[in-house]
């Protein structure tokens, strides 16, 4: 990646140069680097915000009572896990802190669920189809509310960021729900082509 970015940025100065528009280049850098530090205080903000919200929620049982409403559906979901399993409840959290726009706080109950799954997965050395599943529910990222990108447009002044929320609920919807169908398709025909064998 470094690679490309080395080449986009030398290929961008000699292209600016043989056309006479070298200032140019260097004004764009410097107005994007100013725009960057903009995004990035204002990203602290929102997201100390709603992670301090996320933490309020998880203090006063919030986040406990949406998991536990979620855990009839993960229990189905990820049917090969033991009934008790812990990584049933870590996939419900990670679920909440994802659909609230919190990847950083969701990604610790991410890594314990993996962890988890993996623990009970018998063949150690291939992902099992609930860690399938879960990598694409992650993946799908489906959200209720996109604060990041909610905070990227309010520091670019953008005139009515919250447009983007129906939207956004609507894509990441879809892309969650093919994500459990896909995952769930092959989880089938892989069964199906192991008991063949």
């Amino acid at each position: 990646m470094n690679y490309i970015f080395y080449f986009l940025v030398v290929f961008s100065i000699i292209i600016g140069a043989i056309n006479g528009r070298l200032q140019d280049v260097i004004n764009a850098v410097m107005s994007g680097a100013e725009l960057s530090v903009k995004i990035v205080i204002s990203l602290i903000g929102i997201m100390a915000f709603w992670l301090g919200i996320m933490r309020i929620a998880e203090k006063s049982g919030l986040i406990r009572f949406i998991s536990k409403c979620l855990r009839p559906i993960t229990k189905v979901l990820f049917n090969e896990l033991p009934p008790d399993s812990p990584a049933v409840g870590d996939v419900a959290m990670n679920f909440t802190a994802n659909a609230f726009g919190l990847a950083n706080a969701a990604t610790p109950f991410g890594i314990r669920a993996m962890e988890e799954m993996q623990r009970v997965n018998k063949n150690k050395d291939t992902a099992s189809n609930s860690m399938c599943l879960f990598l694409g529910m992650n993946t799908a990222g489906f959200q209720l509310i996109p604060t990041t990108v909610l905070a990227v447009l309010v520091a670019v002044d953008y005139k009515n960021p919250t447009e983007i929320i129906a939207p956004t609920f609507l894509v990441t919807l879809i892309a969650f729900t093919s994500a459990i169908i896909m995952a769930k398709v092959a989880q089938y025909f892989t069964s199906r082509s192991t008991k063949n064998d």
